[in-house]
């Protein structure tokens, strides 16, 4: 599947992170015959499946840091010691898989209790940072990279019954498996709680890293099964926003269109919706903006007014982003060519924000 697909239909993965470090005896540091030896601090759902797939690769995981996850390190990487963070970080590898806000400062306290040491390579996974909170590693003679997995890994726990979904709370022992298609995102129990772990092959990283540490942060996601991105520092922000804005947004867009369906009567929504979204997906990433159709890029202002009343009066809360979305794409389909500016205008009238109204 081209990296696009996999970016529009997927969320950015999110983590909780707790206070108490779950300690263990350390144990002696043994090189593998055909890989690194590798840390990783924060096993929650992507560190857990890059250490798995890691192992899998041929790499020994010699420790790894943990919150509330001693379950799943136990299920996913049975005997492998569970260490405060400054005790795990002895690897050749260190992959530090913590959330956003917690990094910088992790990082910081690393560094300044010793726990780096020269030739290793240290990297994180978050999406929307760079080098910049990996400073103080390189400063102990590291090498250092970012490499974000451009993948979503969604908790699925063993369901009560049949057919039953992934829990939302990031904190629970559930086995780790990523939901890797359109048919997932509708109906995600079909994933099983059993899917595998190891889920990157084919997985687009994007990775930022100077090039003193390309060579090693290319091999890493390539013993991942994955294929490197570049992306540049300066750029690390608008990247992460395109993917969140892509595929977190998705998300709500889908269920929204699920719930007023189920409002509407339907018993099947997922059914209803699967073809047309996938073939809606396929054709947008093939064909860009030509793909637009659909009563807002025909101009069609009667049917779009008729959408607003109905919403209005079913779910006043998916009005908003109704409306939004309709005028980006009658911005879109007028800069393409497919809705000539003057049979936009009534639809515009409708669609644009009540603050714009005259």
């Amino acid at each position: 599947m081209r990296v696009g697909a996999r970016l529009a239909i997927l969320m950015i993965d999110r983590y909780l992170l707790g206070k108490d470090w779950i300690i263990m005896s350390a144990p002696p540091r043994v090189h593998p015959r055909n890989g690194e030896t590798v840390s990783v601090i924060g096993a929650g759902r992507v560190g857990t499946a890059l250490a798995v797939a890691l192992a899998a690769a041929g790499h020994e995981i010699v420790a790894v840091s943990t919150v509330s996850n001693r379950d799943r390190v136990g299920r996913l990487l049975p005997g492998t010691p569970v260490l405060p963070p400054d005790e795990a970080a002895t690897g050749d590898l260190v992959i530090i898989a913590v959330p956003d806000d917690v990094l910088a400062g992790l990082v910081r306290g690393l560094a300044a209790a010793g726990a780096f040491r020269p030739g290793q390579l240290v990297v994180h996974t978050s999406g929307a940072h760079g080098l910049e909170p990996l400073r103080p590693a390189e400063q102990r003679g590291t090498l250092i990279a970012a490499v974000h997995p451009v993948m979503t890994f969604t908790e699925f726990d063993a369901p009560a019954s049949a057919g039953a979904g992934p829990r939302a709370s990031a904190a629970s022992p559930s086995l780790v498996a990523p939901v890797a298609s359109l048919p997932a995102l509708l109906s995600p129990g079909d994933a099983g709680p059993g899917a595998e772990a190891t889920r990157t092959e084919d997985v687009t990283f994007g990775v930022t890293a100077e090039k003193a540490a390309r060579r090693r942060a290319a091999k890493l996601v390539t013993d991942l099964g994955g294929i490197p991105e570049w992306i540049a520092e300066r750029d690390r922000t608008l990247y992460h926003a395109a993917l969140a804005h892509g595929a977190n947004h998705l998300v709500t867009l889908v269920n929204e269109a699920r719930d007023r369906l189920r409002d509407a009567g339907v018993d099947n929504p997922e059914r209803v919706l699967r073809p047309l979204l996938q073939a809606a997906l396929d054709n947008s990433l093939a064909l860009g903006d030509a793909a637009l159709t659909g009563p807002v890029s025909r101009g069609d202002a009667g049917t779009v007014a008729g959408h607003l009343a109905a919403l209005g009066a079913t779910a006043p809360g998916s009005v908003p982003p109704y409306l939004a979305l309709a005028r980006r794409t009658a911005d879109r389909a007028i800069a393409a060519g497919r809705l000539r500016p003057a049979d936009a205008v009534p639809l515009l009238e409708i669609v644009q924000a009540p603050r714009e109204r005259v």
